[in-house]
């Protein structure tokens, strides 16, 4: 993803807001699973990491992008936002 494509994608991440919250349980099974459909879904998503978790929202990211096969846009402060292009009908035209 070139630098173009991710400021791109950080301007219409700017408009929309966060759809979990990771607590004091970390990553679960369920949440994992939950925000991968919401990445097929919408496929751009924000997720905040609430001062409660055990793990810092930088680390996450990287184990919830690997997790669901999608791309860390940015971490700004407590917000992550995830980016997976949809494979069937992409809304966003951004080459990964």
């Amino acid at each position: 993803m070139t630098s173009k494509d991710r400021a791109f994608l950080r301007s219409l991440a700017t408009n929309i807001d966060p759809i979990f919250q990771i607590g004091k349980s970390g990553l679960s099974d369920n949440l994992i699973k939950q925000v991968d459909d919401a990445l097929e879904a919408r496929e751009l998503i924000k997720i905040t990491v609430l001062e409660t978790s055990p793990e810092d929202a930088k680390s996450l990211s990287i184990e919830l992008a690997n997790e669901t096969n999608s791309t860390v846009v940015q971490v700004m402060g407590r917000k992550i936002t995830l980016y997976r292009m949809n494979k069937k009908e992409s809304k966003i035209n951004v080459i990964v």
